[in-house]
């Protein structure tokens, strides 16, 4: 393999943090396990802790880490502020910058001759060299039209954006353990909630919107398989954007007072609606384009996630516009939660950790 770090599906129950190095911030999360998943129940979590630390503009921009020195500076203040003893760590690779595939293998065959034959297989859909990749799989299990073979997940990325964050939790003085797809590690951490519903959720086609910085990134699912994906270039920087325009802020100045709310009268009717009404457009529009291009017509749930689907208003617009139940998730819901954790922050920001919690999780399988 190109680099053994347990990267990409990683090992199991070795103590270790979730850290998510988004465009905005980074946020880090650990969890202890109170009791095991069975066949009639789910495995239940406690919160150890949870923090956050904003970083610089431009030190990521599409998921590419510009400014290692910077991300590396943040890291290191996060990973002191939480109070975590491990100094292992789980971190998130962009789903853009990752390619995936299922292929079928002949069943029966040792680690090794596996590793062979993926690679042999990877040179059809990488359009790089593989010298040039971090390449890692998994087996998923025997394949479903032909049982003597196995269905295997290939993951694949350019080694220099793997080296990029392995050197930033390094140069903070972490080791890295787990290296996971985001959009995976936040489907981890949405199963937990599905599970909580009515039937487990079976036969429910839903829609999770993560609203992020940047991006909107949008996963559907149906009895815990992914049906559809795909990303779409809006998120929260657009409302600080436009907060800068309208007063003549820096955009630090305008991102704080966003959160804080210290904005003139008009700011509700002029700035904050029309942002509103464009995200509820967004999300129908991406709504639509799962329609045309899948053989569904329907969503029956719409889970929104980031730290863009805590702004007020947000819940309401996007259920309005898409005529579709729709709620703000916490990856947390259902935890037992540490002493030391403060729940008025939690509930303020449990949203934006959906990908930092389902990295924590990769622990525990």
């Amino acid at each position: 393999m190109a680099l053994d770090l347990g990267l990409l599906f990683g090992r199991k129950n070795t103590p270790l943090v979730g850290i998510d190095i988004s465009a905005s911030s980074v946020r880090l999360v650990e969890l202890s396990q109170v009791t095991e998943r069975t066949k009639t129940a789910v495995a239940e979590f406690r919160l150890e802790r949870f923090a956050t630390e904003p970083l610089p503009r431009g030190a990521v921009v599409d998921g590419n880490i510009e400014n290692i020195e910077q991300v590396t500076e943040v890291v290191r203040r996060l990973w002191k502020k939480s109070g975590a003893s491990t100094k292992n760590v789980a971190l998130g690779m962009p789903s853009a910058s990752v390619i995936t595939k299922k292929i079928i293998l002949p069943g029966g065959m040792t680690d090794d001759e596996l590793e062979m034959q993926v690679e042999s297989e990877a040179n059809q859909y990488i359009p790089f060299a593989l010298d040039e990749v971090s390449l890692d799989f998994d087996v998923i299990g025997p394949a479903l039209q032909s049982p003597e073979d196995v269905e295997v997940l290939l993951a694949a990325t350019r080694k220099e954006k793997v080296e990029d964050r392995v050197a930033v939790a390094e140069g903070a003085g972490l080791k890295p353990i787990v290296m996971d797809i985001e959009s995976y590690a936040a489907r981890g951490a949405i199963d937990r909630l599905i599970a909580q519903l009515p039937k487990a959720g079976k036969g429910k086609i839903i829609g999770l919107f993560q609203l992020g910085a940047q991006n909107t990134h949008i996963s559907v699912l149906l009895d815990d398989q992914l049906i559809y994906e795909r990303e779409q270039a809006f998120g929260g920087q657009q409302l600080t954007q436009d907060i800068v325009r309208a007063y003549g802020l820096s955009f630090d100045e305008a991102e704080a007072k966003k959160r804080s709310g210290d904005l003139p009268e008009n700011y509700q009717k002029e700035i904050l609606a029309p942002f509103l009404e464009n995200a509820a457009l967004e999300v129908t529009r991406a709504i639509q384009f799962f329609f045309t291009s899948t053989p569904y017509t329907r969503v029956d749930q719409l889970f929104l996630a980031g730290g863009c689907a805590i702004i007020p208003g947000m819940v309401e617009a996007v259920a309005g516009r898409a005529k579709v139940s729709t709620s703000v998730i916490s990856p947390f819901a259902g935890m037992k939660l540490a002493p030391n954790v403060r729940e008025k922050q939690l509930r303020a920001d449990a949203p934006s950790y959906l990908v930092a919690c389902g990295l924590a999780m990769r622990r525990f399988g």
